[in-house]
């Protein structure tokens, strides 16, 4: 075999749309973490090349061998979630890891892959006649795990599951009126979720509606990212020299709050630039799900795709006062290699759809 012949067998499952998206998003995390924390760059460099190496493995597996792997992936994490449960080691008041002995793991994070496999499989088999109780079961299968890893507590991750299994849901065809009624049924039922919250999960909601209430404490980080946002202007302040994140104001400025390091230093042109890439990013995903050829393949594309969305969303959200902090990482540009590494095995997923889109079986 040539070195030529080599290299065609490596990139065989690459699209080339979605590698260009992330490896500008890769690019431009780069250049906002060097900014950020310069002493983490070179981590950083390990978690990028190791999801990549991920992602170029999850691209060779064929969706029907995920569909058929998509069950024992999904009872194995919750088993996982059960352990950490009752024998997780806990760090911080939160019981989120569980530890091996050799290693320490972190299951919730399984659950935001196995969760959409899980349900487009069963959706899959009932694809023929889909009534409300399809609807119903799929619904019981999502809140299982996330209640468990609410209760460690890790809402950002209970709500990055929540929203992969409502996107499978929704995709297959949730009713509208359905839809309309839990709308209603999760209000009415407002007072109740309050009186079970946390204090520090009530404390979060209450400094969103009023983060001056307390200025040097609780409301202190959103009023300095908030700040750090607004002085960036059009044009941004230039790279290493925003005022808010080089004093260090601005709470975890290379993870959860690094989109306010970017407002700062690159301003509307550099959030703008950011939102074209996830724009792209999304829109490539979206179109391998209207083209793939299965209905498994079509909700877990689309549920993938949405999910980056949905960590766009929260963390821009919640890091300019607009939703309460839960610790959701900005995708594919803060620091970190859990996060990063699942993002990218969603990638990988998405090529795995695209490319063996004509060899599978209507």
């Amino acid at each position: 075999m040539t070195v030529r012949d080599l290299w065609q067998r490596l990139i065989a499952p690459i699209d080339p749309p979605l590698m260009t998206m992330a490896a500008l998003l890769l690019g431009y995390a780069l250049l906002v973490v060097s900014s950020a924390s310069f002493e983490r760059v070179g981590a950083q460099i390990i978690n990028m090349l190791v999801a990549l190496v991920v992602m170029r493995l999850a691209a060779q597996v064929p969706p029907q061998r995920l569909m058929y792997f998509a069950l024992p992936i999904f009872v194995g994490g919750l088993l996982l979630l059960v352990a950490v449960a009752l024998f997780g080691d806990v760090s911080k008041g939160a019981r989120r890891w569980l530890n091996l002995g050799f290693m320490r793991i972190q299951p919730s994070e399984i659950m935001k892959i196995a969760m959409p496999l899980m349900l487009a499989w069963y959706f899959q088999r009932h694809e023929t006649f889909l009534r409300l109780r399809e609807y119903v079961v799929a619904a019981i299968l999502l809140l299982a795990p996330v209640a468990l890893i609410a209760r460690q507590p890790d809402l950002g991750t209970a709500i990055l599951v929540l929203a992969a299994g409502f996107w499978v849901i929704f995709l297959a065809g949730l009713p509208w009126k359905v839809l309309a009624g839990l709308a209603l049924g999760a209000v009415a039922a407002a007072p109740l979720a309050w009186s079970m919250m946390r204090d520090y999960q009530r404390n979060r909601i209450l400094t969103l509606l009023d983060p001056e209430a307390d200025p040097l404490g609780k409301g202190f980080h959103i009023i300095q990212s908030t700040i750090a946002i607004g002085s960036g202007g059009i044009l941004g302040k230039g790279w290493g020299q925003g005022t808010q994140a080089q004093l260090e104001f601005i709470p975890e400025r290379h993870t959860d709050f690094i989109f306010a390091v970017l407002s700062e230093e690159f301003g509307l042109i550099g959030n703008t630039l950011l939102l074209i890439l996830y724009a792209m990013l999304i829109g490539r995903g979206m179109m391998i799900a209207a083209n793939a050829p299965t209905l498994f393949t079509r909700l877990l594309a689309g549920s993938i795709t949405l999910i980056f969305f949905t960590y766009a969303f929260v963390n821009m959200g919640m890091v300019s006062g607009l939703l309460p902090v839960v610790g959701v990482p900005l995708p594919f540009v803060s620091y970190g290699g859990t996060s990063l590494t699942t993002l990218f095995v969603g990638i990988g997923i998405l090529m795995s759809i695209h490319k063996h889109r004509m060899l599978v079986q209507k």
